[in-house]
C-alpha cells in the first residue's frame, strides 16, 4: 500500500532503473578494467596450473620420463640417452633400470592425476572469484540508480525493502542482463523465428522487475465510491489470469488483477443484495473479507478444493471499507433472520420509501431527474402538458394524489414511447397527447385478462346488473394482478337468510377459496349485528354469504362492508341499487375503512356501466379516507363532472344503506330503538323475531320431549 498517486509513479520509476540498468551493467562488463581484474584472476589460475604441470615435467625428465599430449589425455613414455623409446627398446633395457622407470612412472602418474583432480576445484574457484566480480561490478553498476531511488521514497519502509530485494535480484541474476536475442531456443530450433508469446530479453527483464499496480486512485479525488455490477467471487476478491506459454498455462506476478473490493478498498463499495448472493460463493467471499478484514486473492475452484493447480498467492490485503448492500426489504429480513453474521457485518439499516410526497420542490426533483435522462438518451424535451401529465402519472403509480412513486421507471419508460409517439407525428417537442397515448398502448397489451373479462360480462356469462334494485344482492369490486398491471371488475355478492344459531356462513370459506383475512372480515358481521340490533337476545339467524361465479380465491377485507350491506338488505327485505358498486371495509363499529386499489376498481365498474350506456345514476361507493388516493383516469373524471357517473365518499355503514337501498337507516334512540320505517329498525324486528321463533321454537321442543317422557 502506497500513498494516493503514488504507484504509479514508483511503476514507472522502478522501470526506468531497470532500464538503466539494462545500459550501465553490460557497459560495465565491457569496461577496461572489469575485464583487466577478470584476465588477471584467470590468468593467475592458469600459472599456477601450468606451474604445477611443469615441475611434474621437470622432474619427470630429471628421471628420465617424458610427459607427451595425446589426444586421449596426458601419456608417460621412458627416455633413453635423452631421447623416447618404444616398448620394444623398453624392454631391453636392465631389469633394475626397467623396475626403476616403471616405479617413477607410477609415482608420476599419482601426482598427475592429484593435480588433474585440482583443476575442476581451481575451476570452480576461479568462477566463484569471477562471479564476485560481476556482483562488485553490478552492485556499483546498480547501486547508484537504487540509492537515488532510496532517497526519493525513504519515508516509505515497504518500498524500501522491495528496493533492497529488487538489487539483490539484479546482482543475484545479472546474466539476465547482458542475454541477448541471438542465441538460439527451442522455438528457433524447432520453428526458427520468435514465438508470438515470448517477450525478448530484455522485455523479460523489464517484465521480472515491473510493479503491477493493481489500484490506482487520483491523489486529488477523494474517497472510493465502487458500484459493482456483477459481484462473482473473482470480482469481488481479484483473481489471478494466466497466459498461454508453449501450450502451457503459466501465471505471474504482472497477472494479478484487483476486485472490486480493492478497488473501493479505503472508500465505499457498492453492491446489489441479490447479484451477490446469486453468485456461487460471492457472498461468503465477501463476509470472510469483512470479517478479517483482509482481501485474499484465490481462484473460485481453489476455494472450493476443486482444483490443485499450481498458482501464486498473493500475500493478503489489509481491508478498510464500508459495504453498502442495495436491494429489495424481503431480502433484508431473509439475511437478518437466516445468516447470523448479517446482524453483525451490517449494522446501518435504511430503509428507503417507494414513495415521496407531492410538494412542490419534490415534484421539480421528480421531473428534473426524468429530464436528465431523457438528454442522456437524447430524447425530444416535453412541452408543460406533457411534464403535468408525467407528474400525474407518477400520482398514479404511487396510488395517492398526495404523494408520488419513487420507482421511476415505468415513468421514464412512459416518457421513452412518448418520444416514439412525437417522432411518429413528426413533432419535436414531446405533448401531453403523446404521453396519454404512451400510457394508453401500456394498458392496451397488458390488458388482455381484462378485456376478456369485461366481455364476458357484458355477454351475461358473468352476472352483473348494471340497473333495477335486488334484495340480497350488491355489486362488489375486485382486483386481479397480471405482472405490472393491475385492473378490477365488478362482481355480484349476494346473502341468504333464515332462522338459525347465529351463524353466519362464509361460504368461500367453506370450500378454502377464501383466505383469512377475507374470513376475518366476515366474522367481524356476526360481532357487528349482535351488538347493534340484539343486545339482549340472541342471535338467532343462518346466513350465507358467497361471491357468485368467483373460481378463485379471495382474500382481503375489502368486500366486507358489501358483505354487511348485502346482508342487512336480506335482514330488511330491502332490495339494493344495482347501478351501484361498493367496496371498502367495515369494522365492529360499523366504520368504513380505506383500501387498497380503488381507482382499478372505481374503473372497473365504470368500464361496465359505459359500455351498456351511462344513465346519470350509476356510481361507486368508497371509502372516505381513500379519497385522497384517487388519481383516475381522465374519462372517468370527465364523467363525474358532467354528473353521467358517481363517486360517493362514506365513513359509516348507515351512509351506505342510505345511498344503496334509498330509506333512511335510522338513528337509535336512548333505549337503543331505531325510528320506524328505518333500515336498522325493519334489520332489528327481524332479528327479534328470529330470537322469538327460536325460543318458541325451542319451548315447543322441550314440552314435546317431557311428553314423551
Amino acid at each position: 500500500s502506497l500513498p494516493r498517486g503514488q504507484g504509479a509513479i514508483l511503476r514507472d520509476d522502478v522501470d526506468q532503473l531497470v532500464q538503466d540498468a539494462q545500459a550501465a551493467i553490460p557497459a560495465s562488463f565491457r569496461s577496461e578494467d572489469f575485464q583487466t581484474q577478470k584476465e588477471a584472476i584467470e590468468e593467475e589460475f592458469r600459472e599456477l596450473q601450468e606451474s604445477e604441470l611443469q615441475d611434474i615435467k621437470r622432474r619427470a625428465g630429471e628421471k628420465g620420463i617424458n610427459i607427451l599430449q595425446t589426444p586421449t589425455g596426458v601419456a608417460l613414455a621412458p627416455l633413453h640417452k635423452g631421447k623416447p623409446i618404444g616398448p620394444d627398446e623398453f624392454r631391453k633395457l636392465p631389469e633394475e633400470e626397467r623396475l626403476r622407470i616403471e616405479r617413477d612412472s607410477e609415482a608420476l602418474t599419482k601426482e598427475l592425476r592429484r593435480v588433474m583432480r585440482q583443476a575442476p576445484v581451481r575451476a570452480r574457484e576461479l568462477r566463484r572469484r569471477v562471479r564476485n566480480l560481476e556482483r562488485e561490478v553490478t552492485t556499483l553498476a546498480v547501486g547508484d540508480l537504487v540509492e537515488e531511488l532510496s532517497a526519493k521514497y525513504g519515508q516509505l519502509p515497504d518500498v524500501m525493502a522491495h528496493l533492497q530485494r529488487l538489487q539483490a535480484d539484479i546482482v543475484e541474476n545479472t546474466g539476465m542482463f547482458l542475454a541477448t536475442d541471438e542465441g538460439p531456443t527451442p522455438f528457433k530450433m524447432l520453428f526458427g523465428g520468435e514465438p508470438p508469446d515470448e517477450p525478448s530479453a530484455a522485455a523479460a527483464v523489464r517484465q521480472r522487475y515491473a510493479v503491477n499496480v493493481i489500484v490506482e486512485f487520483d491523489p486529488d479525488d477523494g474517497a472510493p465510491v465502487v458500484f459493482e455490477d456483477q459481484p462473482g467471487f473473482a470480482d469481488l476478491v481479484g483473481r489471478v489470469e494466466h497466459r498461454s506459454q508453449f501450450g502451457t498455462l503459466v501465471a505471474d506476478f504482472s497477472l494479478i488483477k484487483a476486485g472490486a473490493l480493492h478497488r473501493a478498498n479505503g472508500g465505499y463499495l457498492v453492491l446489489e443484495a441479490r447479484e451477490v448472493l446469486t453468485r456461487p460463493s460471492a457472498w461468503d467471499a465477501l463476509k470472510r473479507a469483512l470479517k478479517s478484514r483482509e482481501i485474499t486473492i484465490r481462484s473460485l475452484g481453489e476455494s472450493l478444493s476443486l482444483i490443485s493447480t499450481e498458482t501464486l498467492e498473493p500475500e493478503p490485503v489489509p481491508l478498510s471499507v464500508k459495504v453498502v448492500l442495495i436491494g429489495e426489504r424481503y431480502l433484508y429480513y431473509l439475511l437478518d433472520e437466516l445468516d447470523p453474521d448479517f446482524a453483525e457485518l451490517f449494522k446501518v439499516a435504511a430503509d428507503f420509501d417507494n414513495e415521496i410526497d407531492r410538494t412542490g420542490d419534490m415534484v421539480v426533483q421528480f421531473t428534473r431527474q426524468i429530464a436528465t435522462r431523457a438528454r442522456r438518451d437524447r430524447l425530444r424535451p416535453m412541452d408543460r402538458g406533457a411534464v403535468a401529465r408525467v407528474v400525474e402519472h407518477g400520482a398514479r403509480l404511487a396510488g395517492d394524489a398526495e404523494r408520488l412513486s419513487g420507482q421511476t421507471r415505468d415513468v421514464y419508460d412512459v416518457v421513452c414511447e412518448a418520444n416514439h409517439s412525437a417522432s411518429q407525428a413528426g413533432r419535436v417537442i414531446i405533448g401531453r397527447e403523446d404521453i396519454q397515448a404512451a400510457i394508453d398502448a401500456r394498458v392496451r397489451r397488458a390488458a388482455r385478462i381484462r378485456d376478456r373479462l369485461q366481455e364476458e360480462i357484458l355477454h351475461g356469462t358473468l352476472l352483473i346488473d348494471t340497473a333495477g334494485s335486488r334484495v340480497g344482492q350488491v355489486n362488489g369490486l375486485a382486483v386481479w394482478h397480471a405482472a405490472e398491471f393491475a385492473f378490477a371488475h365488478p362482481t355480484r355478492i349476494t346473502a341468504r337468510v333464515s332462522l338459525g344459531s347465529g351463524e353466519v356462513l362464509d361460504i368461500e370459506r367453506e370450500v378454502e377459496l377464501g383466505g383469512p383475512v377475507h374470513s376475518k372480515g366476515v366474522l367481524i358481521l356476526a360481532g357487528f349485528l349482535g351488538s347493534r340490533y340484539v343486545t339482549h337476545r340472541p342471535l338467532s339467524l343462518a346466513a350465507s354469504l358467497v361471491f357468485e361465479q368467483s373460481y378463485a380465491g379471495v382474500e382481503g377485507d375489502s368486500a366486507s362492508a358489501a358483505e354487511l350491506c348485502v346482508l342487512l338488505s336480506a335482514l330488511a327485505d330491502l332490495p339494493i341499487r344495482q347501478d351501484l358498486a361498493i367496496t371498502g371495509s367495515v369494522n365492529q363499529h360499523g366504520e368504513i375503512q380505506a383500501i387498497g386499489g380503488v381507482n382499478e376498481k372505481i374503473e372497473g365498474f365504470f368500464d361496465i356501466c359505459r359500455h351498456r350506456e351511462l344513465t346519470g345514476d350509476q356510481g361507486v361507493l368508497i371509502p372516505e379516507s381513500n379519497v385522497r388516493h384517487l388519481m383516475l383516469r381522465h374519462d372517468v373524471v370527465a364523467a363525474a363532472d358532467a354528473g353521467r357517473f358517481h363517486i360517493y365518499a362514506v365513513r359509516t355503514i348507515d351512509e351506505c344503506l342510505a345511498l344503496l337501498t334509498g330509506v333512511a337507516p335510522g338513528e337509535p334512540d336512548d333505549e337503543g330503538i331505531f325510528p320506524k320505517d328505518t333500515v336498522n329498525e325493519r334489520v332489528r324486528q327481524r332479528l327479534i323475531g328470529f330470537a322469538e321463533e327460536r325460543q318458541a321454537f325451542s319451548k315447543a321442543s322441550d314440552e314435546s320431549d317431557g311428553g314423551s317422557e
